[in-house]
């Protein structure tokens, strides 16, 4: 028999734990214990409390409990000098925000605001106090074709000039494009010629080099070989995009689940990561329509590989407030409101149970509110307020952290240079 709202109400609140401080994140440190991965979401990619509290959580899974490192959804070559200004690699500026500034594909404001920067401070600080490895900060998108490309053939011009001629006919192969995917993808949807022997012939280069062990980030055979696996990758995602549907998101998710298990392995056994995405990446697709839409993601397939290591997924959400996004792709960025989430979604249910507050659920079998399928708010950085996920959020996800009234990141650019990687499916996330 259905539960009534007010029955739904007084187990939301039995189950809610109000958040005001890190300390109060303890119930979930207790749930993560000794997990290997946990993966912390977002319900948009431009609200600040989301950012902050992740940040929170994961500097405390770094100092308390030793993660290894931070894998975000954002491009490799970006978050790689990122990486190096964190872990006081000599030659790249000493200040995160200099870094952070220099990114420039649209939507740079995703990673380049206040927020990661003040993390990424934090980290570089962690880092230069010694006595341990340097926690790493990287990137697990597949975007950065054309930067990744780049970046192999200088490797292997300045360490294995003899092995280069793959990477230059993979150069070749894409410089009538001009560095525009959509017309890659566009003519080889039209004819049959594509770069794909290219690309793979480069990577097959690349993997005999790849480093054992060592420190991913700073090594450059490893980072080569990454980048290399990005061009394969991306090579694929934009021949995918031109069908729409769901095999490009597939592509996407599966790289970036490929990526993450690499550096685990790099940074070797025992190596512990923390995962910032989206929830529609986070959050296990299973316990939502996307798969009966063909979809997996990336909860998923951690959850799947790594089951016996530990697996932990957090997701946010927000009842009202505001948020940066913009109105379509590659658009200016806009400072826009997030409505009263709909009554009968969860953001809803939430805020009439706890109004005011921000609150923390770490699900178990008494979570009995939490079984059921309702719409769950999902804004991508192209700007959506209506979007809700069907989603059984107990199953989606093992802890859920509630802010019930938020404010809009600060991005660290006036306005929105570069170009934009078009994603089309679903829309902005």
């Amino acid at each position: 028999m259905p539960r009534s709202a007010v029955d739904e109400v007084t187990l939301i609140r039995e189950d809610a734990h109000v958040v005001r401080s890190p300390r109060d994140l303890d119930p979930l440190l207790d749930r993560i214990g000794a997990a290997r991965y946990v993966l912390i979401g977002e319900a948009t990619h431009g609200t600040a409390e989301f950012y902050r509290w992740r940040a929170e959580l994961t500097q405390r899974l770094i100092a308390e409990r030793g993660f290894s490192f931070v894998a975000v959804e954002g491009d490799w070559p970006d978050c790689h000098r990122l990486h190096c200004c964190v872990a006081g690699a000599p030659g790249v500026p000493k200040d995160p925000w200099q870094v952070l500034w220099g990114f420039r594909r649209w939507p740079a404001w995703l990673w380049a605001n206040e927020e990661v920067a003040e993390f990424a401070r934090w980290l570089r600080e962690f880092n230069r106090d010694g006595g341990h490895r340097p926690v790493g900060f990287h990137g697990l998108d597949v975007y950065s074709l054309w930067d990744s490309l780049r970046a192999v053939f200088a490797y292997l011009t300045e360490h294995a000039p003899d092995r280069i001629g793959p990477a230059r006919e993979a150069c070749r192969c894409f410089e009538p494009y001009g560095e525009d995917s959509r017309a890659y993808a566009w003519v080889t949807e039209l004819v049959p010629e594509n770069c794909r022997r290219e690309v793979v012939r480069l990577l097959a280069e690349l993997r005999a080099d790849a480093c054992r062990g060592g420190a991913p980030g700073l090594d450059r055979a490893f980072v080569a070989r990454q980048n290399a696996e990005i061009v394969v990758g991306a090579e694929r995602y934009y021949r995918e995009l031109t069908q729409g549907g769901p095999r490009s998101w597939n592509v996407r998710d599966h790289h970036m689940t490929d990526t993450l298990t690499r550096l685990a392995e790099a940074y070797g056994p025992g190596a512990k990561a923390v995962v910032w995405a989206h929830n529609t990446h986070v959050g296990d697709a299973r316990a939502t329509d996307m798969a009966a839409a063909g979809m997996v993601n990336l909860g998923q397939l951690v959850r799947e590989r790594h089951h016996a290591d530990g697996v932990v997924t957090v997701g946010f959400g927000t009842y009202r407030g505001s948020v940066i996004a913009s109105d379509h792709w590659g658009g200016p960025v806009r400072r826009l409101p997030v409505p009263e989430a709909r009554q009968d979604s969860t953001e809803g249910l939430v805020h009439d149970a706890i109004p005011g507050h921000d609150s923390l659920f770490v699900f178990d079998d008494d979570s009995r509110w939490a079984e059921d399928v309702r719409g769950h708010r999902a804004i991508g950085v192209v700007y959506r307020a209506d979007g809700y996920v069907p989603t059984a959020l107990s199953a989606r996800y093992d802890a859920f952290m509630h802010c019930d009234v938020t404010t809009a990141i600060t991005p660290l650019h006036p306005g929105e240079p570069g170009g934009a990687e078009e994603q089309t499916y679903p829309s902005g996330l």
